[in-house]
């Protein structure tokens, strides 16, 4: 499922969002604007899994605001009932913490803020995990954002990228914050230039609503190193099939 260019192959991420112990989405990434979507994390979890996910991705919301690991227990309740991997990203500022959520179950972290602002730990933590810590890049117009979308970081993905994957990222996943949660159609041309540059797998984040979105990205993995979506809002509202989008990747 990993590995470099060209695989031709699509993973789309069902995104479990935890905040206040429930399952929900923000509208860009907006702390204050959430929708409820299960009162269980757990049972949606569950859920994506009957339904045909390969991977989950899941947030810790309360993390990723607070800076501390608060639904480490849901998240290894996640693990324990699900037989696919996890990957989670949320608040994750310091060793220790990335080693709870491994101890938990986890697959693979994302790392945020911390890969921007502290280049050192972030290395340390690709030696120690090897494989399994990848950068959750969140750019609006090519600029990154860091501190959950607050803050400039005065980086491009240009800029950043190479010290990444020299730091030891494993993957890398993209999200375009102007398109997150709105539902308006991803942005191919910032994909496919982050995933020609990447020798890494690189995920798309944000904007992937429908169907014909999956198949616009599609393409890319056949020529670049895109391997797959995450989709969150679509998912639960409809807009895309998770068993519609998984049998068209595997006509292809």
């Amino acid at each position: 499922e990993q590995g470099s260019k060209g695989l031709g192959f699509m993973i789309i991420f069902p995104a479990v969002d935890i905040q206040n112990g429930k399952a929900v989405r923000l509208k860009q990434g907006r702390a204050h604007e959430s929708t409820v979507f299960a009162e269980n994390p757990v049972d949606a979890a569950s859920a994506w899994e009957k339904a045909g996910a390969r991977w989950l991705h899941v947030v810790d919301l309360d993390g990723a605001f607070d800076g501390a690991a608060q639904s480490r227990h849901i998240v290894r309740d996640i693990c324990t009932a699900l037989s696919i991997p996890v990957q989670l990203g949320g608040g994750i500022r310091d060793m220790k913490t990335a080693e709870g959520y491994l101890e938990a179950g986890v697959s693979r972290l994302i790392i945020g803020t911390l890969a921007l602002e502290q280049p050192e730990l972030f290395a340390a933590m690709c030696r120690a995990f090897p494989g399994q810590i990848g950068v959750s890049l969140d750019a609006e117009g090519g600029r990154l954002k860091s501190r959950g979308w607050v803050e400039d970081t005065g980086m491009t993905v240009d800029s950043a990228l190479p010290r990444l994957l020299e730091d030891g990222a494993a993957f890398i996943i993209y999200t375009d914050i102007e398109r997150d949660g709105m539902q308006c159609g991803v942005n191919v041309a910032a994909l496919e230039h982050i995933s020609r540059l990447s020798t890494v797998p690189v995920i798309a984040a944000g904007g992937v609503a429908t169907l014909a979105d999956v198949q616009k990205l599609y393409p890319l993995t056949l020529t670049t190193s895109l391997a797959g979506a995450v989709s969150g809002r679509a998912l639960y509202e409809g807009t895309l099939n998770l068993e519609e989008a998984n049998a068209w990747v595997a006509a292809q």
